[in-house]
């Protein structure tokens, strides 16, 4: 299965990649996403892959009101 779907979010800051990888790991393990190889440090968003619309919208929920 490929990842069709995106989710774009807020994020700034330096190491975006490993924050991100971080909080993931924590709190939804079981959601797979595909994330690029960098980004950039004046970037103020990180958009991530997912396999299913299901998995965005848990992203999403997890998500909401989570400062990164």
């Amino acid at each position: 299965m490929t990842f069709k779907y995106s989710f774009t979010f807020p994020i700034s800051g330096a190491n975006k990649l490993p924050r991100f990888k971080e909080w993931a790991a924590e709190h939804a393990p079981e959601i797979e996403v595909s994330l690029p190889p960098q980004v950039p440090i004046k970037s103020e968003t990180l958009t991530i892959r997912l396999k299913s619309l299901g998995d965005r919208q848990a992203l999403m929920t997890r998500l909401a009101g989570v400062d990164l």
